[in-house]
């Protein structure tokens, strides 16, 4: 299916449980990424993703399909003070951030990721930001992979670690 049938629209509230369903699916099951058992907090946090979408400037992102299936998902920080990362990330100024993309098992291969973060780079831009700034970790190979060919750049003044797991910053920088 092409990635151009999928429609990328703001998550309901009573899509946001199925949301974090599937981010908490999509997490645990990266190899060399910590499971619930070692960071519950932090799959506490998937699991309520929705919560967060009461900061200002904080979008739950979806994915779906023509037939309305979730395929995939992302959080859009508009304002980098609400990005509730580690490390410096926070401090940014004039730029936005997304985190948490997750893209359901049986829609990968379809594009999906690439939709979401374009529709991201599209809504910093919008807003007028200077960069657009993420995280990811050795874990998430196809993911770095598919940032870099999009343009964004390893900055490791944005590494920070969670716990016992390496967090890796990038940027894409957003000038006209």
């Amino acid at each position: 299916m092409s990635p151009a049938k999928f429609i990328i629209r703001e998550a309901r509230a009573k899509e946001h449980p199925v949301i974090g369903a599937l981010m908490v699916e999509v997490y645990s099951q990266l190899e060399g990424f910590p499971t619930p058992e070692e960071q519950p907090k932090y799959y506490e946090m998937l699991t309520n993703v929705g919560t967060l979408t009461q900061k200002p400037q904080v979008h739950l992102l979806a994915a779906y399909s023509p037939a309305q299936v979730l395929a995939g998902c992302v959080l859009y920080i508009g304002d980098m003070q609400y990005y509730a990362s580690g490390g410096t990330a926070t401090r940014e100024e004039n730029s936005a951030g997304f985190r948490l993309l997750a893209v359901d098992p049986r829609f990968r291969g379809q594009g999906i990721g690439k939709l979401l973060t374009k529709f991201c780079m599209e809504m910093a831009r919008e807003e007028r930001r200077q960069q657009l700034i993420i995280h990811s970790t050795k874990a998430m190979q196809v993911a770095w992979a598919m940032y870099q060919r999009m343009g964004f750049r390893r900055s490791e003044d944005l590494d920070f670690m969670q716990g016992t797991l390496e967090v890796y910053g990038f940027r894409l920088p957003l000038g006209d």
